[in-house]
């Protein structure tokens, strides 16, 4: 059986569906003064007071175990929390790695005070994580990360470099992908994962300005870093196993095939009371047949996430279509809009416009590359 064959049409069930009633009436008065090309921002939004009321109101660490602070509830119902959380554009970078797989990884792979120190916090909304996975000269092949942690009488030493860190410049800690043993020749083996507090002696942020102006993308440098022993997460050595497990989380969610929702229901809505076409009904038609089938494809990766399996070629597969549609939004709704007649577009969505199609370039990168993630779907459908 293939990774195709193993995706079943999953409903998300009633209790779990009965979440989006009170989610969408909170971000309806919370988001209500927002303007579009701010809330196009969503995931990479920084605001931690928002990130505190959503913790407030139990919606942060919905998975967790409630002795952690969590809430107990199933994948599914944190998928329609980012489903909606999403789809009205709320600022949610500030948690949003902590939430989705930091605190999961921890819970998994970490000691019983590991747990006790970094899950609650993430899930009062006062903890924020950052991933350190991508290098200078490795990119998304993490097999070839350099960053190098020598185990000492204190510790761990680190040395080394990360790139592509979102939001690194507002987490207080990152959980990073570091050699610990043997060479960059040996790629997988000798790999593990170590939380480093940003705030440590010989650690220095630089952020990243893209095209937009954004600056979520950071550089992060490690020089002679002094880690203690209980910076170590899992098993020394098993990183390469516990990382490919965080990355389906990653990788399947709703963030991957809504990072222009708010774009595309902007344009709708003016298409609709003022825009309507044969050309911007077919195109409207065009994206939401893309959607359907790929929002089904993550619900059904969901359910086998719920199942304690890690569908990884799935995940990767989602993750490399949902690209697609998330960079084909932009592009075809300027040609739609910029076929217009001067004048009768609304500055505000050529605003949103602009800002989306600035960011969109970026999101065939994170997450893994095309070329990273079409590697992975050839090899699990037995292609190379």
């Amino acid at each position: 059986m293939s990774a195709l064959d193993s995706l079943t049409l999953t409903a998300i069930p009633p209790e779990d569906e009965a979440l989006r009633a009170p989610v969408r009436a909170f971000l309806a008065e919370a988001l209500k003064d927002v303007p579009a090309h701010v809330r196009a921002k969503s995931w990479s939004g920084y605001d931690p007071a928002f990130s505190r009321k959503l913790g407030q109101q139990g919606w942060l660490g919905i998975t967790l175990p409630p002795a952690y602070g969590g809430g107990g509830r199933s994948a599914f119902a944190r998928y329609v929390l980012v489903e909606e959380f999403l789809n009205w554009g709320a600022p949610v970078g500030s948690h949003w790695i902590a939430d989705r797989q930091s605190a999961p990884l921890i819970l998994r792979y970490g000691t019983e005070e590991q747990k006790q120190r970094y899950v609650p916090p993430i899930c009062r909304g006062e903890s924020y994580f950052c991933i350190g996975m991508s290098e200078p000269g490795a990119g998304s092949d993490l097999a070839s990360v350099r960053t190098r942690a020598v185990p000492n009488d204190g510790g761990w030493l680190l040395n080394g470099q990360k790139i592509w860190t979102t939001n690194a410049h507002h987490c207080s800690h990152m959980i990073a992908l570091v050699r610990t043993s043997g060479t960059t020749e040996d790629r997988q083996k000798g790999l593990s994962q170590l939380i480093v507090d940003l705030k440590a002696p010989g650690v220095r942020v630089r952020p990243i300005t893209d095209q937009s102006g954004d600056a979520h993308f950071c550089e992060v440098f490690f020089d002679n870093v002094q880690l203690g022993h209980d910076a170590l997460v899992g098993a020394e050595g098993k990183g390469w196993e516990q990382v490919n497990a965080e990355l389906a989380f990653e990788r399947s969610g709703p963030e991957r095939l809504f990072s222009s929702i708010v774009l595309f229901d902007q344009w709708a809505a003016w298409v609709r009371q003022d825009g309507r076409t044969p050309e911007a009904e077919r195109l409207a038609g065009r994206i939401v047949c893309a959607l359907a089938p790929l929002r089904a494809m993550s619900v059904a990766v969901t359910e086998k996430l719920t199942r304690g399996e890690s569908p990884l070629v799935e995940a990767a597969l989602v993750k490399d279509l949902g690209t697609g549609v998330e960079q084909l939004i932009p592009s075809a709704i300027a040609d739609d809009l910029f076929s217009r007649p001067e004048g009768s577009v609304p500055l505000p969505l050529l605003h949103t416009l602009d800002y989306v199609t600035q960011v969109a370039p970026s999101f065939s990168l994170r997450g893994g590359t095309r070329e990273i993630l079409r590697g992975m779907i050839a090899r699990g459908l037995g292609l190379r």
